[in-house]
């Protein structure tokens, strides 16, 4: 099989391993050597550096994306008769914590062109609930979806109306800017995801938490920990296990000498990909102000029909494909009995409309080019 008709990878982390071995190596071994796997000096070597990269006074490492959006719904006592407040176009585990917690998510739809969480429709969706007086508004959830940033500064002004709890759901969107400044810090509480699939990916599971707040960033290193307080066998609190292993800090460490620079590879194929299909199908509309991290590159077919022509034809040329994400997440049979029943159709159409493109830094200018080519064969 040669170049031509070699498949495409959707994502090439043994290409990215290739690059960063001669520094990985050495930080693995070392985690060998000094056997401390959990919350070794490697943690709390990422913990100072990401903190550092963001501009966030505090990063707490945990053991997945998922644990750092409970840490911090649990600090802040959300539970049994809250309404958090969360975007209806999104992965899972947004909706999934609150119900964990006892709480209920209220699904707000989604902007047509950025698909962030609709600040307007937000407001509405709170005023509907306190009118109604059933639940308690409590916590608002923006998810900084395929990369790009929720309008934080229209979310936290409507948080702040309503005084409610701001978390940033910044799992597919660590390294990217919004009004020249990195995300970690536009929110109460900001939870990134280290799965390995994202920018910033680990070789397991993983996620942190940043925040400006002292006494937030106590709470989720004692809740990441069963609880503990000052001494191992004190339980102030009920917690949980939400650890990260020291191995992962050290893939992530590692992975951070790169970054940067695969930040940059990402904005340029995605600038690629815009030039190329931009007549042809409907590219990423950009938010203003912002540097998006390109974790996902999301085109918009006619229908459904349409994306089902589009993604055959590209498996028969060797390009992968996805679809983030086939049902929003009220018409998911887990969540059904906790919506409302409020119609939400720009989630709806979209997710019968929505594709991704494989977008990794490791992708070769021929890999572009027969991606676009195929696109445009089968519009």
């Amino acid at each position: 099989m040669n170049d031509i008709t070699r498949p495409i990878p959707f994502l090439d982390l043994k290409a990215q391993q290739v690059r960063i071995a001669a520094d990985l190596k050495p930080r693995i071994d070392a985690v060998l050597a000094h056997c401390q796997f959990v919350l070794g000096p490697e943690v709390v070597e990422l913990e100072q550096k990401l903190a550092a990269f963001c501009g966030a006074a505090h990063c707490v490492s945990v053991s997945s994306g998922t644990d750092a959006l409970q840490i911090a719904m649990m600090a802040e006592e959300i539970g049994r008769g809250d309404a958090v407040f969360l975007p209806a176009f999104t992965y899972t585990a947004t909706a999934e914590v609150p119900l964990v917690l006892g709480a209920t998510p209220v699904f707000v739809d989604i902007d047509p062109h950025t698909f962030q969480i609709d600040p307007s429709h937000l407001r509405a969706r709170i005023e509907e609930v306190k009118a109604a007086g059933k639940l308690r508004p409590r916590a608002v959830i923006g998810v900084d979806l395929f990369g790009q940033p929720a309008d934080w500064p229209q979310l936290r002004a409507i948080a702040e109306e309503f005084g409610l709890f701001t978390l940033d759901d910044c799992a597919q969107a660590f390294g990217a800017i919004h009004h020249g400044v990195r995300l970690g810090a536009a929110a109460d509480a900001t939870a990134t995801s280290f799965f390995p699939s994202k920018p910033f990916g680990a070789y397991g599971d993983g996620g942190a938490l940043f925040t400006d707040s002292d006494e937030r960033a106590a709470l989720y290193r004692s809740l990441r920990t069963h609880g503990e307080g000052a001494a191992r066998y004190e339980v102030l609190r009920t917690g949980m296990n939400g650890r990260l292993d020291t191995l992962q800090a050290a893939v992530l460490l590692s992975k951070l000498t790169v970054f940067e620079e695969e930040l940059d590879a990402r904005a340029r194929i995605a600038a690629v990909y815009d030039s190329r299909l931009g007549n042809a199908v409907t590219t990423p509309a950009r938010v203003p102000n912002s540097v998006s991290a390109w974790a996902i590159y999301a085109i918009l077919l006619k229908d459904g029909e349409s994306r089902d022509r589009m993604q055959a034809g590209l498996k028969a040329a060797g390009v992968p494909s996805a679809i983030y994400y086939p049902r929003p997440l009220h018409h998911q049979p887990a969540y059904a009995s906790a919506h409302d029943g409020t119609p939400l159709p720009i989630s709806e159409d979209i997710s019968t409309r929505i594709m991704a493109l494989p977008l990794h830094p490791d992708l070769t200018h021929h890999d572009i080019d027969r991606i676009c080519t195929a696109v445009l064969a089968n519009c």
